[in-house]
């Protein structure tokens, strides 16, 4: 990135932040909802990107954890479908369950961090 530019997260916070304080206020009521679902797009996009690097790495150390082995997040999910489809790891495994709770709680980070279980979670150290 070039020291003049704005960062990729800078711009699409500038973008939500134009639909939701400029846009949908201006706007009749059904362009205005496709300015607010615009400006949710646009917030998913942010926070993805903002986000996603920390995330996947998390994924991948608790897979790694779980399988014993390193590899890709996508290889490593693979390998855990695999092994609860032929049984190897059970479904209650407790780790195998604190990925997945911990898996969901990203992902409304990411999507709705605004989401009462996604609050909720958060205030009970997620």
């Amino acid at each position: 990135m070039r020291p003049d530019r704005p960062s990729v997260e800078e711009l699409l916070e500038a973008v939500e932040e134009f639909l939701r304080d400029h846009a949908m206020p201006a706007l009749p009521g059904h362009l205005s909802f496709h300015a607010r679902v615009a400006a949710n797009v646009v917030g998913i996009a942010r926070r993805e990107v903002e986000q996603s690097g920390q995330i996947e790495a998390d994924q991948a150390q608790r897979l790694m954890d779980i399988l014993g082995h390193e590899g890709s997040l996508t290889e490593l999910n693979r390998e855990l479908c695999m092994q609860i489809r032929n049984g190897d790891i059970e479904l209650f495994d407790p780790a195998l369950m604190d990925h997945l709770n911990k898996f969901a709680i990203e992902e409304l980070g990411v999507d709705n961090p605004r989401y009462s279980a996604y609050r909720k979670a958060m205030e009970e150290g997620g």
